[in-house]
């Protein structure tokens, strides 16, 4: 990508207190614009709010690298699952005005939810749901729920074949359908939408004028909004379609920007209390952040962490003697994380595109390190490094499948692998030649995706997706003899780990 790229930025400074580390006050600049340029990253915003004041507020980079407009503290990103916390607020805030309990059974409100087993259908709570603790794997089911043209009830209704790996509220497994069917108990109390009470209730008491709850066609409403960007697959910056998640609202629907996150700290930092006035209870606050569920309590050997666990939408830890406060989100081609120190009175969000980064991650780190005296080390670099490291090894891998694809065809030709297969969990695909080396999938609950496949011998094919988001991938078909019995179909790890077994019709 062009250096010049990274020239651009719209900013605002206030005056920075004379506590202010050397590091914010006079390399943030440097270090932002060098870490943009070795990681791709085309547009990034960043609030730092220190002590009830904004520090730094600025945008860096361009919103679309063809029409190269600037990113400014305006712009909008998908902030994704940094929308979960909106939602354990929401709920923890009913809590306390008595509209329900979280410890009420899902039942309560859908009599005939039900998860895999029985015992976890009777006693599977609210709580469970915000807490990532029902025995799933980490985004397991996603691949099905993620883009999809399923209904939020459907999603909900297909969660009882998501068969655990781990124990119910022993094991932590990263649950995007759990966040959606918490969500979907405040219309059964409040009568209104997800979106609208979570709008009417902390959007606009906080005064975020440009945040959206709802985020399916909002390039259609807004005109400042970053375009999502990866390197995945092939190294090189390409544009992605927009998600379109509003089936999965309350885990990761919302869109915003560091001017009006800015409120939103800010209340996080002053219990409650936005300019002066109360906006939500000290208690409700307090409610996300007791740790529900450990995460891990081994001391990082690169962090200044011990212990890590997960409250209502919200990740806890210590870092170098502090209680941190954070959550990621990742969108089709951004990335983004909001934290707060209370007891440093300190918060940070930074937003992103292309979602094959880590810098993100790294200048949250590097801003925590300056403020909580943590001796310097250059954190992008350092996960550059290994970063690098795994992307040449997947590019290498990519770049051998290529030289094989397509040179042969199947020993029991093409027409052996066409027709219809199916999975329990996600529903029906079809395959059809394309051309004469190739094959198709077009998938039932993805009409915007195709797959593609190309024989490389040896029983193995090359998949590749329109939407290189999907990823490219070996893949190997089943077969008994001459008959074709079924395939593995492997996506992204961003959208979800395992692979789907399809067995054909």
């Amino acid at each position: 990508m062009q250096k010049s790229l990274f020239l651009f930025g719209l900013f605002f400074w206030i005056a920075a207190p004379a506590q202010t580390p050397a590091f914010i006050s006079g390399e943030l600049d440097a270090y932002i614009q060098t870490g943009m340029h070795q990681w791709q990253v085309p547009a990034l915003s960043i609030v730092i709010v220190k002590d009830g004041k904004v520090v730094a507020r600025k945008g860096y980079g361009v919103t679309d690298v063809a029409k190269k407009d600037p990113v400014d503290e305006n712009t909008l990103f998908f902030i994704a699952s940094n929308s979960k916390l909106f939602t354990g607020t929401a709920l923890a805030h009913l809590q306390y005005n008595k509209k329900l309990n979280l410890n009420d059974k899902i039942t309560k409100y859908f009599p005939g939810y039900k998860l895999y087993d029985n015992l976890t259908t009777q006693q599977v709570t609210i709580r469970d749901m915000l807490t990532h603790r029902i025995g799933t794997k980490t985004f397991q089911g996603d691949f099905t729920f993620w883009n999809t043209t399923l209904s939020s009830a459907q999603i909900m209704e297909k969660m009882r074949l998501l068969k655990p790996i781990g124990i119910y509220r022993q094991d932590y497994g990263y649950c995007n359908s759990c966040f959606l069917t918490a969500g979907e108990v405040i219309p059964k109390v409040t009568g209104r939408s997800w979106f609208q009470y979570v709008n009417d209730s902390i959007v606009k008491p906080l005064g975020m004028n440009h945040t959206y709850t709802s985020s399916n066609g909002i390039r259609s409403r807004v005109t400042n909004m970053a375009v999502p960007y990866t390197t995945s697959f092939t190294g090189q910056l390409n544009r992605v379609p927009d998600d379109n998640w509003d089936n999965l609202g309350p885990a990761a629907s919302i869109v915003s920007n560091v001017k009006d996150l800015t409120n939103w700290l800010l209340m996080q930092l002053d219990s409650g209390r936005f300019e002066g006035k109360w906006v939500l209870p000290w208690q409700v606050l307090q409610a996300t952040r007791d740790v529900q569920i450990m995460t891990g309590s081994r001391k990082s050997s690169v962090y200044p962490v011990h212990f890590r666990g997960y409250g209502l939408g919200l990740n806890i830890a210590d870092y170098n003697g502090r209680q941190v406060y954070w959550h990621t989100g990742g969108a089709a081609g951004m990335v983004s994380n909001v934290c707060f120190i209370p007891e440093e009175n300190l918060g940070i969000a930074i937003l992103t595109t292309n979602d094959n980064q880590n810098f993100f991650e790294a200048l949250r780190y590097q801003v925590m390190d300056a403020y909580l005296g943590v001796p310097f080390v250059n954190r992008s670099e350092a996960m550059l490094t290994q970063f690098n490291t795994g992307e040449k090894e997947a590019l290498d891998s990519i770049a051998a499948w290529r030289l094989r694809a397509g040179k042969k065809d199947p020993s029991v030709g093409f027409d052996a692998y066409t027709g219809n297969y199916s999975h329990e969990l996600y529903g029906n695909l079809s395959i059809q030649r394309k051309g004469d080396k190739q094959l198709e999938i077009k998938f039932q609950h993805h009409p915007e995706l195709q797959g593609y496949l190309s024989y490389m011998g040896s029983s193995e094919w090359l998949l590749e997706f329109n939407n290189i988001e999907y990823g490219i991938f070996k893949v190997k078909f089943n077969r008994e003899g001459n008959k074709v019995k079924s395939f593995e179909l492997k996506v992204n790890d961003f959208v979800e780990y395992d692979g789907y077994e399809f067995r054909k019709k």
